[in-house]
């Protein structure tokens, strides 16, 4: 019997220690993310759709919970995208081309003024994708830095590329609309 009363105990505390979640389409997201030395807050999430088939959960954290895309964009302050893969249909050619296209939206076409840049930025997804992943695209001090399951994979600095590729998922052209409004908060 105590051991049945200790094991509940234990149980019941970890609970309490557990960091709290958010669920998106059944994937739970912690609710803080820390980028630097800055807590973040889950600002919204959504899952990225193509072909009627989700191939994504995206979330963005921020600063501040915040429904304005272009102030996010704009803004020089810490900030994550993380996406966990949720379809075994993503390669990493595939996402090398969503990728190309997610930039050349983004930048209206120009993102030959980037490609030294871009080029760094796909290296992070060279690797092969499988199910279950998960990249972490980490805004903070000035530079992105691509973690794939918390393994830096690649890391590009400045404010004007950082522009660019929170443009991919909040620009005017994003790689998926409903996606957008779910990492708005707009919609969950």
């Amino acid at each position: 019997m105590k051991k049945i009363i200790f094991g509940t105990i234990i149980l019941f505390l970890s609970f309490l220690s557990s960091e709290a979640q958010t669920k998106i389409n059944n994937i739970a997201f912690p609710d803080t993310y820390i980028a630097g030395k800055e807590k973040l807050v889950l600002n919204g999430g959504g899952t990225r759709v193509k072909y009627w088939m989700d191939m994504y959960v995206g979330a963005l954290y921020i600063p501040a919970k915040s429904k304005d895309a272009a102030s996010i964009v704009l803004a020089n302050s810490p900030m994550v995208i993380r996406i966990c893969i949720v379809s075994g249909l993503i390669t990493s050619s595939r996402m090398a081309e969503a990728v190309e296209e997610g930039f050349k939206k983004s930048t209206g076409g120009k993102q030959a003024d980037y490609k030294d840049k871009i080029e760094k930025f796909e290296k992070a997804f060279s690797e092969e994708i499988k199910k279950g992943d998960v990249f972490d695209i980490v805004y903070a001090n000035e530079k992105i830095s691509v973690y794939k399951n918390n393994t830096l994979k690649a890391e590009v600095e400045g404010l004007d590329f950082k522009k660019v590729v929170f443009g991919i998922w909040l620009g005017n052209d994003p790689a998926d609309s409903d996606l957008k409004e779910g990492m708005l908060g707009k919609s969950n």
